[in-house]
């Protein structure tokens, strides 16, 4: 199993959790946001952190080729 399937696997789990709740996606969403950043700052630097979050940005349409790759 790769690294994405295992977390796609507890994401999965976590909205279903969550819409047995009645919380919404969009607020799941938020909170793994706010979690992936959290781990983010256990060892890079906030300069590192935005430009992570700006390519993803960056890379939101599907059909564009990606503009920044990470190495």
């Amino acid at each position: 199993m790769s690294t994405h399937q295992l977390v796609a696997r507890h994401i999965e789990a976590a909205l279903a959790e969550a819409a047995e709740r009645k919380i919404g996606e969009d607020v799941v969403a938020r909170c793994l946001l706010s979690e992936a950043i959290r781990l983010f700052k256990l060892g890079r630097s906030n300069d590192d952190i935005a430009a992570e979050l700006t390519a993803a940005a960056d890379n939101l349409d599907d059909d564009s080729p990606l503009v920044f790759m990470r190495p």
